[in-house]
């Protein structure tokens, strides 16, 4: 590592990470477990997001007003989130309350109270959550785009979990999750911006170091697979995503998915955008991005488009995924190095989005890259590369999708996949 980042492990494997940024009044810390919604048993799935918000429900000594007050009184803010793959508690506050926020999200952490009242008021807020996503067809449609890329595995389950599994969630479902999975090895401190990292260290022992270490089950290994979900609905648009497999986070080929997917469809200057949007005008929104897990990864396009207008979008996009393969240009390969390459680098500027880096990093790598390696990384990415892996995606012939909306004239996940082949 290099500059300010510095990288200590406790006696019972939990890991603490610290970058001190000069000239900063302000800080961000929190608690990333590389525990989410992959780790849950098909019965228990959901549990991770519902112990996230139990988390907030009240401690010991503070109740969950207090939880609040106590960070939001000195002018911070506190929150967190449930991914596939983690958890994460964070607070951003200034430099002088960096000690105040790690109490804080040590507390809610490590002594939530998993009171019976407080389960049942947050079983219906999360119900309400699911309701609304349910409502929201651009978020759902995703949802439905993971269950068809990785079927009957908990990688392909939803984060919030089913409406039956969570009005059946209980204290002693929460603890149960928490004993199995909550281990100090699982459990990253992060901190970035105006922190000194000895003293989040010697914080951190205090209230994090009595935790006995103990062993974790793996994950249930992904394996990606086609398949498709269709559902009509009463819409103005037809809601459209397709996936192909992407490269896993320690994969070579990461950064050329990346540089891919960003020239596919990662702005205005896009492939996609320019094609389907800028001279066809057969959307307003469409898009493409890869996201990637431990061993495995989804590159993704998501489109909305009017009934009418479904087989042309969904056959052009196709078409352009096998184009990409022997046509991609140089200046189209550069322009997504240079976008990777700045958001990597803007992401250094702010003190939140460095603390997600650095425990993201750590997660994956189990130390922090030096950025100039990550941006060597990027640069190293070539015209030929990017061609190479457009070719071996579209030869595989594997792909999932999900569509919801006025679907009658939409295609089939195998007709957009021989057309890709042909």
């Amino acid at each position: 590592m290099t500059g300010a980042t510095r990288l200590t492990t406790l006696d019972n494997g939990m890991r603490i990470v610290t970058d001190a940024m000069a000239g900063l009044h302000s800080a961000a810390v929190g608690l990333w477990v590389t525990a989410g919604g992959r780790h849950e048993r098909a019965e228990q799935n959901g549990i991770a997001h519902f112990l996230e918000h139990m988390a907030f429900k009240g401690t010991p000594t503070r109740s969950a007003a207090r939880i609040a007050e106590a960070i939001e009184d000195v002018g911070g803010y506190i929150n967190a989130y449930t991914s596939r793959e983690m958890t994460a508690y964070y607070a951003r506050v200034l430099a002088a309350d960096v000690p105040l926020a790690l109490d804080v999200v040590a507390d809610i952490v490590l002594n939530p109270l998993f009171a019976a009242a407080d389960i049942e008021t947050e079983r219906h807020v999360i119900l309400q959550e699911i309701g609304q996503t349910l409502d929201t067809p651009d978020d759902i449609v995703f949802d439905w785009l993971q269950e068809a890329a990785y079927p009957d595995q908990p990688i392909g389950r939803s984060i919030l979990g089913p409406p039956g599994r969570v009005q059946g969630f209980g204290a002693a479902d929460l603890r149960g999750f928490v004993a199995e999975q909550y281990a100090p090895g699982r459990m990253i401190l992060a901190a970035a911006g105006a922190v000194d990292h000895d003293r989040i260290v010697a914080q951190a022992s205090a209230l994090f170091g009595g935790l006995a270490p103990r062993p974790v089950a793996p994950a249930v290994p992904a394996t990606f697979a086609s398949g498709e979900r269709r559902e009509a609905r009463d819409l103005e648009q037809v809601h459209v995503t397709l996936a192909f497999e992407a490269p896993a986070h320690r994969d070579p080929d990461f950064f050329t998915a990346q540089a891919f997917a960003t020239a596919m469809g990662g702005g205005m200057s896009s492939r996609l955008f320019q094609k389907l949007r800028e001279e066809r005008g057969l959307c307003y929104a469409i898009y493409a991005q890869a996201h990637s897990y431990d061993d495995s990864g989804l590159l993704t396009v998501y489109a909305g488009t009017g009934a009418e207008d479904i087989g042309a979008l969904a056959a052009l996009t196709v078409d352009e995924f096998r184009r990409a393969a022997g046509d991609i240009t140089d200046a189209e390969v550069a322009r997504a190095r240079a976008q990777l390459r700045a958001g990597v680098l803007m992401g250094l500027e702010g003190p939140s989005s460095r603390v997600e880096r650095l425990a993201r990093m750590v997660a994956i790598w189990g130390e922090v890259p030096p950025v100039e390696d990550t941006v060597a990384k990027i640069d190293a990415v070539t015209t030929a590369g990017v061609r190479a892996y457009a070719s071996r995606l579209a030869g595989r012939r594997l792909a999932a999708m999900a569509i919801t909306g006025p679907i009658d004239g939409a295609p089939a996940l195998d007709q957009l996949l021989g057309r890709l082949a042909d």
